[in-house]
Parts: C-alpha cells; structure tokens; sequence
C-alpha cells in the first residue's frame, strides 16, 4: 500500500509538534468509547460493575492486528462493512479496544500520546539522516 502523497520531510523540529487541542480530542475519543461498552464492564447477571482481565483485553487488541495484517495479506473486504477493507474495519476495531481499555483505567492517553509525539520528533534516531545511515531504521 502506497502513501496518496510522498512525504514531506519538515524543515522545521517544530512541524509535528502536537498542542493540547489534539490531546483533548483524543480523551474525548476516549470517554465516547468507553462510555459506549460500559456493557463490557458489567457482570451480565448483576449488572455490577466488573473488574476487567487487563492481559486478556490486550490481547484482544493485538487480535484485532492480527486480523488486520490476514484481511491486508489477503486484499479481503470486511465481511460486516463489505463497502471498507478488512485492514481499515480491523484497525477500527482495534482502536475501538485501545481507546475503550484507556477509559476503563481513567488513563490520560491524550496527554501520553501528545507527549510521545513530540518526544519522538527529538529522537535522534527518528530523524531522516539517521533513518538512512547505515544500521538506521528503515521502518
């Protein structure tokens, strides 16, 4: 699969700097999607809340890349959302179970997230001369 533009690489150490708009939005993201499974964070008998197996809903997102990587190796189209790839309904479903657990355990993964970006943009090892060098990372 190949990008729609070539990438631009940023004069700039600034250019990718991500702000608190975008980790507001994402924590937003967030309580939407948990709120929207509070049913997977109840007993179905009681309806009490639940304690949730943490390595079991990790799992469950790396699943989900698995599947994503079967539905890209195969070229598949979803089989529930038939008009969209197998690859993008599975990352979907990924990110629905990464944002889901995120709200569960009250983590600010906006904040975490913004930080991360803008740490990695000063790694030396992220940036375009030490990618190409030899012993770089190439992806």
């Amino acid at each position: 699969m190949a990008f729609a533009k070539p990438i631009q690489w940023p004069d700039s150490a600034n250019y990718w700097t991500i702000g608190s708009s975008a980790a507001r939005d994402l924590n937003h993201l967030v309580n939407l999607t948990h709120e929207a499974n509070l049913k997977w964070w109840h007993d179905l008998e009681t309806g009490e809340p639940k304690d949730r197996n943490i390595p079991e809903m990790l799992m469950l997102i790396v699943s989900e890349i698995a599947e994503a990587m079967e539905g890209h190796r195969k070229n598949l189209l979803d089989d529930k959302l038939p008009h969209r790839s197998m690859l993008e309904v599975e990352l979907a479903d990924a990110l629905i179970r990464l944002l889901d657990l995120a709200g569960g355990l009250g983590l600010d993964l906006g904040g975490a997230y913004k930080e991360k970006m803008n740490y990695n943009e000063t790694r030396a090892d992220h940036q375009r001369e030490a990618r190409i060098a030899e012993g770089g990372k190439k992806y």
